[in-house]
């Protein structure tokens, strides 16, 4: 398990610094700075010359590069995991399944040249990125400790605050390919109002695991609401910001993976009152009566 693990995390930090280089390549025009795939120019993809990675092929070889890891990394954990059985050997199967979807979908991007497809590939990225911090999260010690039971309430906010907050990610694809600042604005209003809500319950219950997250998403909350207005006026209003293209170019993208560590945090606060709600196993005691695993 502990193997599991580590390579959970690992995958799931490959996948930060990819979601990363997926919005550089985004906000930099860079999607089609490679026209073919997938080849490079050409050449198969690992082995295209370092001294041509420049400008717009930079970014986008190299966000091809990371995917090919990401990839590689996920299918390590899926055999990993595999031993296990169970919930988590079906979790290593849908995650390879996510990652080849998010693989082809990228390429299809590129060689169907539609911004439709860049709409999913984004948001499939971030749904891959939960799913891999679920794993890690499952096959972590900390998930060994007792859960405190939470009542049907607390559990139906925090699914419902996990969903909206992805919910609020798919609309922010919709806003950087389509421009509908409507939609992701009024996204923001309701995870601003249901998220601190979830987190406040969950800290009351001073779960090992529950208690922190609720924490961190709260903190990633307040960086994203700094993050956003300044996504906001770096896009839409003609004022000065320090630091000029730069942080143009660094908000939206910082932005971005804040989104991603939100979800983050929001599905392991889901999958905690799951494992909550679920009754403990009956055992044989040492009399031979039932009870209950503790």
């Amino acid at each position: 398990m502990r193997l599991a693990h580590r390579l959970a995390v690992l995958t799931a930090a490959a996948t930060c610094v990819l979601i990363v280089f997926g919005g550089l390549v985004t906000n930099t025009g860079a999607a089609l700075a490679v026209p073919d795939w997938p080849t490079t120019f050409g050449h198969n993809m690992f082995l295209f010359p370092w001294s041509q990675m420049v400008g717009g092929v930079f970014y986008e070889h190299s966000h091809r590069l990371l995917g090919a890891l990401v990839g590689l990394l996920t299918v390590s954990l899926a055999v990993a995991l595999w031993p296990r059985g169970g919930r988590l050997r079906a979790l290593g199967v849908v995650a390879v399944a996510a990652v080849i979807a998010q693989g082809v979908v990228g390429g299809l991007r590129v060689v169907l040249r539609t911004d439709a497809l860049a709409m999913v590939h984004g948001p499939l990225a971030q749904a891959f990125f939960a799913l891999v911090v679920a794993i890690a999260l499952l096959t972590s010690a900390g998930m060994a400790r007792p859960a405190p039971a939470v009542d049907g309430a607390t559990r139906s906010l925090t699914l419902a605050a996990a969903l909206l907050v992805y919910v609020q990610i798919v609309l922010g694809a919709l806003l950087t390919h389509a421009g509908r600042l409507d939609l992701h604005l009024a996204g923001a209003v309701a995870v601003f109002g249901l998220v601190p809500v979830v987190t406040a319950r969950l800290r009351r219950t001073g779960d090992a695991v529950a208690g922190p997250a609720a924490r961190v998403l709260l903190a990633l909350l307040g960086l994203q609401l700094v993050l956003g207005v300044g996504s906001y006026l770096a896009r839409f209003a003609a004022v000065w910001i320090p630091g000029g293209q730069l942080t143009m170019l660094a908000l939206p993208v910082a932005h971005r993976l804040a989104g991603g560590l939100i979800l983050a945090a929001a599905v392991v606060l889901a999958v905690r009152v799951i494992i909550a709600a679920r009754p403990a196993p009956a055992v044989l005691t040492a009399h031979g009566a039932l009870g209950v695993a503790r």
